[in-house]
């Protein structure tokens, strides 16, 4: 019995601040109101001033190899006698391409090679209807082909740096642990220039790769020639030639493959629909943040008041 005036007064004190946040609300209306649509219309606005993104993606597998790891196997204990490596499995081979693909060495040669800068840096979005880029001529002038200068002077002529930065933010490689496939997509203003970018970095580390065992098999092949003449033993020189049989095959297979490390499952093809930004999420979130801005603001001001008043 005497528990229950206790209860009853709990209830009341909540009921009443209950009805304090919401008086507190309902007079701040207005201002919740302004804010939240002032956030709503920006969010718009910025969403529609995005310009459209566009994803093109390649699926590719490591390159089987038919002869190279059994080839390991029959001499790698007659290569260590002679100080000589012939080689690494397939797996290990994937492994170091991702990692060359993605290197800024191997992304600035890439970009070089294929005249990037000017649309990784110097565009404002892609014409459709003429497939062409739209050039920032305050960036770079394309009847003269020069970098434009800013204030102070200073050519706004992109470093290495930049660019690779830039590519890195558009390229992304990921594996899939179940079925060991590689994705490579590059996601860009224009479907054109993204779909052949995919294929040219596919292109690209798969003749990288390719000049890259091919020259070290080369230098194997020379080193072993070099201790053929240099000994008298019959039986080294058989093991020598034994090596360089099997670098010469290594040579004869890696100019025989097209798709010498990534072997293309699903080639990458223009896309038809736009990947970003998503622009109903973008508006939902700004009115969102307006809306819990504006809230904030009222309890802010209320309180401010209160503080007055006492």
């Amino acid at each position: 019995m005497s528990e229950q005036p206790t209860y009853n007064a709990a209830s009341d004190d909540d009921e009443i601040d209950l009805r304090d946040l919401f008086l507190t609300l309902w007079h701040g209306k207005w201002l919740i109101i302004s804010i939240t649509l002032v956030f709503a219309v920006g969010g718009v606005v910025y969403a529609l001033m995005q310009p459209n993104q566009y994803r093109a993606e390649a699926t590719v597998a490591p390159a089987t190899e038919e002869q190279g790891p059994q080839i390991s196997g029959q001499l790698g204990s007659l290569a260590s006698m002679a100080g000589v490596n012939i080689g690494e499995g397939g797996g290990s081979k994937t492994v170091i391409a991702k990692q060359i693909l993605q290197s800024r060495a191997f992304l600035s040669d890439f970009i070089r090679r294929h005249e990037l800068a000017v649309p990784l840096m110097a565009t404002e979005g892609w014409n459709a209807e003429t497939g062409e880029w739209i050039i920032n001529r305050e960036i770079y002038n394309p009847e003269t082909g020069e970098w434009q200068q800013d204030e102070e002077g200073e050519s706004l002529e992109p470093t290495d740096w930049d660019l690779v930065k830039r590519l890195r933010g558009m390229l992304s490689v990921s594996d899939s642990s179940d079925t060991g496939m590689i994705t490579i997509s590059i996601e860009s203003q224009s479907p054109v220039a993204a779909q052949q970018w995919v294929e040219q970095l596919v292109a690209d580390i798969n003749e990288h790769m390719r000049q890259k065992d091919v020259a070290e098999a080369q230098s194997r092949i020379n080193y072993l020639r070099n201790q053929v003449d240099e000994t008298s033993i019959t039986g080294m020189q058989q093991v020598f030639y034994q090596l360089i049989e099997s670098e010469t095959r290594t040579v004869m297979l890696a100019n025989a493959q097209n798709e010498y490390v990534f072997q293309s499952i699903d080639p990458a093809v223009v896309p038809q629909e736009k990947s970003g930004p998503q622009r109903a999420l973008i508006c939902i979130l700004a009115t969102m943040l307006g809306g819990m801005l504006s809230v904030f603001a009222v309890f802010v001001r209320s309180f401010v008041r209160s503080l007055r008043e006492s």
